[in-house]
């Protein structure tokens, strides 16, 4: 790893079971010299990424939440599609989901419109989804460049073979063109019990997938509005998002 990637590796450590870290654990989870890493802790203190909490123990920074922040009021993806997300909802009468890959290995959940507030997800705004379960991270995964999607094969074949997704590289490969080709995804009960959603990939102006809008609901509630209904509602809403996006010009 590079130098950066060294130093914001320490914040992948803190978690809801384990929130503090002392730095010598840092350093004996990371596996840094001690010089190094107290230095990086030291860094990330500075920058606002980590805060003292008790001596020598530490916790994630305010920082942290300017950034979501800016994010919020700056990602032209988000701001493109979150207006929008609401007449999705009251189309289908399911939630809406807007998630988007970040680097080669995070798909995460940026958006959610609620249509009632009795459906409970695992995964929401901020949470690393699996990459290869569910309907959107399987349509976003499926858009991945070759040269990308081989790197995702070699690092996660066990899984892909466990997931019935492809024995060897060119059945993976095989799948994913059906998938693309089929231009949306659906899941049933794979992540949470008696849950589905069904997902479409949003493409820009380059025609580049750029994140992935679904509809969540009850198993009951997808099937009873059908594939057909689900794939109309979906893409007319993608497509506009597609257009609201090219409409997003930087100020200057």
């Amino acid at each position: 790893m590079t130098s950066p990637a060294r130093v914001f590796a320490i914040l992948d450590l803190f978690t809801r079971e384990r929130p503090t870290w002392h730095a010598d654990e840092i350093n004996d989870a990371l596996g840094y010299a001690r010089a190094t890493g107290y230095r990086y802790v030291r860094e990330l203190v500075e920058a606002g990424f980590l805060q003292k909490v008790t001596a020598g123990r530490y916790g994630l920074g305010g920082r942290i939440i300017e950034l979501d922040y800016q994010l919020r009021q700056s990602d032209p993806l988000l701001l493109a599609a979150a207006p929008l997300m609401p007449a999705l909802v009251a189309d289908t009468g399911l939630d809406a989901v807007l998630s988007a890959m970040f680097g080669a290995n995070r798909i995460i959940d940026t958006h959610r419109e609620r249509a009632s507030g009795t459906l409970e997800l695992q995964y929401g705004r901020g949470r690393p989804r699996p990459l290869l379960r569910g309907a959107s991270p399987r349509v976003l995964v499926a858009h991945l460049p070759r040269a990308a999607l081989l790197r995702l094969y070699e690092t996660h074949a066990a899984e892909i073979a466990a997931l019935d997704l492809g024995r060897n590289w060119a059945e993976f490969r095989t799948r994913m063109a059906v998938l693309r080709a089929e231009g949306m995804a659906l899941s049933l009960g794979e992540l949470d019990p008696g849950v589905g959603a069904a997902s479409v990939p949003i493409f820009n102006g380059e025609d580049e997938v750029v994140g992935a809008l679904a509809v969540v609901g009850t198993v009951p509630q997808l099937q009873q509005l059908g594939s057909a209904r689900l794939r109309s509602a979906l893409e007319r809403s993608a497509a506009q998002v597609r257009q609201a996006l090219a409409q997003i010009q930087p100020s200057h």
